[in-house]
């Protein structure tokens, strides 16, 4: 399958659910990314304790949002 018809297949998933499994999905995708974004805070701030981090996640969310 080439990249053109994984998005073709992957949008038709998303118009066969429901409005409510459209916002779980966004929701379940949200929490993966700042899960990531937690990861590489980490990883550049070894020595933050878990507020830290989480500080500096919502920081990261208000810079995303500003731009």
């Amino acid at each position: 399958m080439n990249p053109q018809a994984a998005l073709e297949a992957q949008i038709a998933r998303y118009r066969a659910m429901t409005p409510e499994q459209r916002v779980l999905t966004a929701l379940r995708l949200h929490e993966l990314a700042c899960e990531m974004a937690r990861v590489g805070i980490r990883r550049q701030n070894p020595n933050a304790n878990p507020q830290e981090v989480e500080r500096l996640l919502h920081e990261r969310l208000e810079l995303a949002r500003a731009a």
